[in-house]
């Protein structure tokens, strides 16, 4: 079973209310198990709301959003409910989870790379709150830009 970013399917999840449809995603999990997951909806964030990224502060990490609200606990708690979720699908269904396609550069989903913190476009080297919890599983976590050397 692959788990995948909500809003690469077309759910309109995104912080600005949109998604990040991704057609090759879509193609890919086609008669595939597969379950969708928002760890920021699930962490009871609305949408639209302001853009949020991950700072280094205090020696951790915080998610904050673009009017200075920390939103770490909103992002922490969506990533668990969304693992255990994942989880509880699999088991259900007599399966494991084999990997999972996340959203690149998202403080929830952001694999190897995510936006820095201030909000300029720039990327730093880290994982997102979610992707963070799937590796510390060893589950394989991707993104849409390399999934399909990575997933077979």
């Amino acid at each position: 079973m692959i788990v995948v970013s909500g809003c690469l399917l077309g759910h309109d999840c995104k912080y600005n209310g949109g998604n990040n449809l991704n057609k090759d995603v879509v193609e890919f999990v086609e008669g595939r198990s597969y379950v969708a997951v928002c760890p920021e909806s699930a962490g009871g964030l609305k949408s639209p709301r302001p853009p949020a990224e991950q700072i280094v502060m205090d020696g951790g990490i915080k998610v904050m959003d673009k009017e200075g609200k920390d939103l770490t606990f909103e992002f922490d708690a969506g990533a668990s409910r969304c693992l255990v979720d994942a989880l509880e699908y699999a088991f259900r269904h007599g399966e494991v989870i084999d990997a999972a396609i996340l959203k690149a550069n998202s403080p929830s989903c952001g694999v190897g790379a995510v936006y820095d913190g201030t909000f300029s476009g720039t990327l730093t080297e880290g994982d997102g709150v979610f992707a963070r919890k799937l590796m510390d599983m060893g589950i394989g976590v991707y993104t849409e830009n390399n999934f399909k050397e990575n997933i077979k």
